[in-house]
């Protein structure tokens, strides 16, 4: 059975629960998720894409168009997975279609183990610089530059704000970033910058990273392979009380959901965020608690100087 669209002339299967409406649903939930680990409302990702809110609020719902659809049996008729038909750039190599699709088979112990080889392999070589290297990673109000530079300050180490390197690297608040350029030019500014401080500092550093860089893979996989990474973790109430108190509503602006919001946001990012090398739990603690806490999490490594 098949069914006819108005608008052209070519036949579509029918509709099933793993055929085309399945393949829909599954498509807006992934854009869905990506929104929400990026802490962006539709009405931005809208602004930043040139869509519709409607659009998109159509397209998570699993109502996406109908073209969709047909670039989908396009690539079926080609033997073509649909990302190498909507890829940037030229054919992939015929190593990494190969490559690709065996990891894909994988599960997922099989595929962290894999990840582990790989990095082992041809992952940076310089493990006693990673340990060097102390990031720390979490939502706004965790406590990241509170704590990062006591840290700093107890290993001799130089403390760096990531955001605060991106405005001074790029001469632009982010405010005016988002505003004018949108995040897609905050994200290639800030693998720059974590690239370049990187690089920058191979006898330790302690980097305050900004809450969303888990979102971003490439990103944050550098990040990982470079850095000792900590996630502090605290409760959303904890994280939100924090933010009030240092005046800073950026992140929940326009919104009369906030504490629901923010709750989205630490639920989607938490597998990500587990993927750091120690969790320190800020919760109920002070200051000098917590920082004693992530002392302890912290590697000890001797000064390079002394060697």
């Amino acid at each position: 059975m098949t069914a006819r669209t108005e608008t052209d002339n070519h036949v579509l299967p029918a509709h099933g629960a793993d055929g085309d409406d399945g393949f829909l649903a599954r498509l807006g939930q992934r854009v869905r998720e990506a929104r929400t680990r990026r802490g962006m409302t539709r009405r931005i990702l809208a602004r930043d894409s040139g869509l519709s809110e409607r659009y998109i609020a159509q397209l998570e719902a699993g109502r996406g168009n109908v073209s969709i659809i047909l670039l989908r049996q396009l690539g079926r008729a080609l033997h073509l997975p649909l990302e190498d038909l909507v890829r940037d750039g030229g054919e992939p190599a015929v190593d990494l279609r190969l490559g690709t699709e065996l990891l894909a088979r994988l599960g997922p112990e099989d595929l962290a183990e894999a990840r582990r080889l790989l990095a082992d392999r041809f992952g940076p070589p310089r493990q006693d610089a990673r340990e060097r290297r102390i990031a720390l990673i979490g939502l706004r109000g965790a406590g990241k530059s509170t704590l990062g530079r006591a840290l700093a300050a107890a290993r001799g180490l130089p403390f760096v704000e990531l955001d605060a390197e991106v405005e001074r690297q790029s001469g632009m608040s982010l405010a005016e970033m988002f505003a004018l350029y949108g995040q897609s030019a905050f994200r290639r500014w800030e693998r720059r910058c974590l690239d370049t401080l990187i690089e920058a500092h191979p006898g330790g550093v302690v980097f305050a990273t900004g809450g969303s860089i888990v979102s971003e893979p490439a990103t944050f996989e550098r990040l990982l392979s470079a850095c000792h990474t900590i996630w502090l973790k605290a409760a959303p109430e904890e994280y939100m009380a924090r933010v009030v108190a240092q005046g800073d509503f950026r992140p929940m602006a326009d919104n009369r959901e906030a504490m629901e919001d923010l709750k989205r946001i630490l639920e989607a990012r938490t597998p990500l965020y587990l993927k750091a090398d120690a969790v320190v739990d800020t919760a109920g603690r002070s200051v000098d608690e917590t920082l004693a806490v992530l002392e302890a999490a912290a590697p000890h490594q001797p000064d390079p100087r002394a060697r």
